[in-house]
């Protein structure tokens, strides 16, 4: 009788240890779960302020990006472009001193948009960059064409004029929608106040303008004051191919310092 009593007596006490081992295990997997779930919430929240902040940052970029293109430059430049079919017209109707007045307005114009652009704060813009120089090239590329079509610029020249022109429109827009943030649309691709390439135009460059424009200027007086198909008019011919197949070449090799990517606006 005496031996079952302390069977049963170890049998409790063994059973007791073993509840309180489970308890104490019990609120241990608990206390664990709690700090589990505590540091859960942490990263949760901690992960949510980070991007808060990371959408806060990017509308801050947005706004930055998004840069004021109705400057007096611009609308200089626009209008040179609008009114070069004008030039065009005149040109083929043989108003050639309408045309060279129109051609010195517009020389002057184009003078005083850089200079504006230089000097006076919040009139310099990216896209600037690129209308300028697009106004040069539609204004002289329509005097190309109009005085190749009258056969007093060989077609040769024009032809290589145009299609460098092509080429480096071409790499700045491949340049531009690989500047796009993905998902790239239309609505980005199109939009001039979004932009984070700049063109920064090499000196070759800018001496093939001048020299462009001095032979078309050229050309266009000669009707006036009679000396079409002169030896200086050949020899600009020349002077003007080779400057624009050194300026091709000089942007193909130089592209990466002709086309810069704004990587501090990108977002």
């Amino acid at each position: 009788m005496y031996k079952n009593h302390r069977i049963m007596t170890n049998v409790y006490f063994a059973d007791d240890r073993f509840s309180k081992r489970h308890n104490k295990l019990k609120n241990a997997i608990r206390d664990k779960q709690i700090i589990l779930q505590q540091t859960k919430q942490k990263f949760q929240n901690k992960g949510k302020f980070i991007l808060d902040d990371i959408k806060e940052t990017k509308s801050k970029v947005r706004d930055t990006i998004k840069e004021n293109v109705w400057t007096i430059p611009n609308m200089l430049c626009m209008t040179r472009i609008v009114l070069s079919p004008y030039l065009g017209y005149l040109i083929v109707n043989g108003n050639f001193e309408y045309a060279l007045s129109f051609v010195a307005i517009a020389s002057i114009t184009d003078l005083i948009d850089g200079w504006i652009a230089r000097n006076f704060k919040g009139q310099k813009s990216k896209l600037g960059s690129f209308l300028d120089p697009m106004a040069d090239k539609v204004l002289v590329g329509t005097m190309f064409f109009t005085l190749t079509y009258l056969d007093l610029i060989p077609i040769y020249l024009t032809g290589i004029i145009i299609l460098r022109d092509l080429v480096l429109i071409g790499a700045a827009f491949q340049i531009h929608y690989m500047s796009i943030p993905k998902p790239r649309t239309l609505s980005k691709l199109f939009d001039v106040t979004n932009t984070n390439v700049q063109l920064a135009p090499m000196f070759i460059s800018k001496v093939n303008t001048t020299v462009q424009l001095v032979m078309v200027c050229a050309t266009i007086a000669a009707p006036v004051f009679d000396y079409v198909d002169h030896p200086a008019l050949q020899a600009l011919w020349w002077l003007t191919t080779s400057t624009t197949v050194s300026s091709a070449i000089s942007y193909i090799v130089h592209r990466k310092k002709t086309y810069k990517i704004c990587n501090n606006l990108k977002r």
